[in-house]
């Protein structure tokens, strides 16, 4: 067969495989185009998921006859008004996607715009055009798609079951509605709606978060954390949780780059970098992330479905995330998601549930005698005149590592509360219960401290102090380890050998293919396994080009070291130790969870507790 131009309707056939893949697909093309006609409000009916009836409708600026009749032509586009791809402004531009539509099934456009009489209607139908003619519409315009896939049957034999397609629809709608919450977005299916998002103004932040609140929920809302930074013309804003909130899967992390929703591997690992301190591998955080920077510092150009993007420097982006991630964290102190006491009130609350013991427990925290203590113990007497001096004995290192295992609790009187509960956030310890749990009173609430979580994350942060501090200690090996690699790793690896010698790793070219290691760090131990910790470096240099393994296994051994060095739950602690360590931790950034996200300790507030005994009105 020689070779011959394909028929215009079988190429947009071919174009429509690639654009829309589903009818979610096909709404995202369209719901991008009312964004950039400038609307306020954007409607979307998915019927049968999309399948017989994908309607969307806006108040934008609306198309003329001539405009409609372009649009639906492949390649005509006003969103190139400079011919230049790499300075491209808007969310379409390619000029496919309606003509793309129109060539897999039934579609008619109706549009007005604000100076005219009427709106214009053009009708196509796979691939045959009809119209314009006049017709009765507002401004704006109405895109309406029926029977999508007729003309291409055997696609629709890939489509899900239609509650699937829906879900899909939904959420790509709350993808792009995030970053546009001054816009106001519906979707129903017909029958009923299933998103509801009025528009949002006023504090750029405070109408970004309620937007975020419609859509990731309360628990995001009440527990997200700002993030603001700007670094070489590419700016970050968002928020993210804080790491007790989290979920076993990404499904609730946003990326945006100029209003784009995309899904970029090095965002996510990113992240993951940012919250390695915090959480366990396979538990991840909540965000929603908006990178904003110059055109022509990203090719949007790189996927038909513009899902994915290419920065020119990546590298950049990345380390402006890692860092604003990780200084908005510190920024955070002590502080847990208020999810942890919520979890532990409905666990309290659930009967058939409930622990004996943690019953037992709040009815001897709510109910205690006016001069009396918890039973046989009884914390010292502390006059409320030498409060200050007391307090500065709080404030003191923590003496836990160096105390007898076999300490007792005291049996002393109350200890007085500080006037200023403010300056004691985890407020005074009351008791020790089972050894392994410390339990404080704060001005309104009631604190239980799960001891070696808590002292485990304040050595592990003393310990990744000690290491900036003073660097990381290397050791010589006795006989110099050859390391046989791919070529690619090798090379990789040398050329980052300055950066690694920093981290405590010394190594050199030996060859093709192959690399000398001279010293590792001191505190992988003198049993380190060389061509493991080789390769791990040289996989991750070459998935995000920076040697995150060799950090993350210095942090695994701080994690071991500070886990054998901490407090262990079932050792008695005094008065003075359990006070301490609720004074560190009140100094100690991240000491509101343990290494792997779990909290360190939970917070009840008296009102809350007194209505788990029918006490509130």
């Amino acid at each position: 067969m020689g070779i011959r131009l394909l028929p215009q309707t079988l190429i947009n056939q071919i174009a429509a495989g690639e654009v829309v893949e589903r009818p979610a697909s096909a709404m995202k093309e369209l719901v991008e185009n009312a964004i950039d006609a400038g609307a306020s409000k954007i409607d979307v009916v998915m019927k049968e998921g999309g399948r017989v009836l994908l309607s969307v409708t806006d108040d934008g600026c609306g198309m003329g006859p001539e405009e409609l009749e372009l649009a639906v032509q492949r390649h005509a586009t006003s969103k190139i008004p400079d011919e230049d791809l790499f300075n491209i402004g808007t969310l379409g531009f390619r000029g496919e996607a309606l003509p793309s539509i129109g060539s897999v099934a039934r579609m008619s456009i109706t549009s007005r715009t604000e100076e005219a009489d009427n709106a214009w209607m053009i009708r196509v139908e796979g691939g045959e055009k009809e119209g314009p003619e006049p017709a009765a519409h507002p401004q704006g315009t109405r895109v309406e798609v029926r029977d999508l896939f007729f003309a291409t049957p055997a696609r629709l034999k890939f489509l899900k079951a239609p509650r699937t397609e829906l879900n899909h629809g939904l959420d790509m709608m709350k993808r792009l509605a995030m970053c546009h919450p001054e816009i106001g977005f519906t979707l129903s299916d017909g029958v009923r709606s299933l998103l509801k998002l009025p528009a949002s103004h006023g504090d750029l932040f405070e109408a970004m978060l309620e937007r975020l609140r419609g859509i990731m929920g309360r628990d995001f809302a009440e527990n997200a954390i700002p993030i603001e930074a700007e670094r070489d013309n590419v700016r970050l804003t968002g928020h993210v949780s804080l790491p007790t909130l989290n979920r076993g899967n990404n499904a609730l992390q946003f990326f945006f780059v100029n209003g784009r929703p995309v899904k970029d591997k090095q965002l996510y690992g990113a992240v993951r970098a940012a919250y390695r301190d915090f959480l366990a591998h396979d538990r991840y955080p909540l965000l929603a992330l908006f990178i904003e920077l110059p055109p022509r510092a990203v090719d949007v150009n790189v996927h038909p479905a513009k899902a994915e993007v290419r920065f020119r420097d990546a590298q950049g982006v990345r380390g402006l995330i890692v860092s604003a991630l990780k200084q908005a964290l510190g920024g955070v102190g002590h502080l847990a998601s208020t999810t942890v006491s919520e979890e532990a009130l409905a666990s309290m609350q659930a009967p058939r549930e409930m622990d004996p013991q943690a019953v037992e427990m709040a009815r001897a925290i709510t109910s205690r005698p006016a001069g009396g203590g918890f039973g046989h113990y009884r914390p010292d007497p502390m006059p409320s005149q030498g409060m200050r001096e007391a307090a500065a004995g709080f404030q003191a290192p923590l003496s836990g590592l160096e105390a007898p295992p076999q300490a007792d609790v005291r049996e002393s009187s109350d200890v007085a509360m500080p006037e200023n509960t403010e300056q004691y956030p985890l407020g005074v310890a009351r008791a020790q219960l089972h050894e392994t749990y410390i339990v404080a009173q704060s001005g309104d609430a009631i604190i239980m401290v799960d001891q070696h979580a808590a002292h485990e994350r304040l050595v592990y942060e003393k310990i990744k102090q000690d290491l900036e501090d003073n660097g990381v200690k290397r050791q010589g090996l006795l006989i110099p380890e050859v390391v046989e690699l791919d070529e690619p790793d090798a090379d990789r690896l040398v050329a980052r050998a300055a950066e690694l010698e920093e981290m405590g790793l010394v190594l050199e070219n030996f060859g093709s293919g192959t690399v000398v290691v001279r010293e590792v760090p001191a505190m992988l131990g003198a049993k380190v396994d060389v061509q493991g910790l080789v390769q791990d470096v040289a996989d991750s240099l070459a998935e995000v080009d920076e040697a995150m393994a060799l950090k993350d296994k210095l942090m695994d051994v701080c994690g071991s070291m500070a886990c054998h060095g901490s407090i262990r739950a079932g050792r008695r602690l005094t008065l003075e130790e359990m006070n301490a360590l609720l004074r560190e931790m009140e100094a100690t950034p991240h000491s509101g969870q343990c290494k792997h996200g779990r909290p360190t300790y939970v917070e009840l507030k008296l009102k809350d507790i007194e209505r788990l005994f029918g006490r509130s009105g």
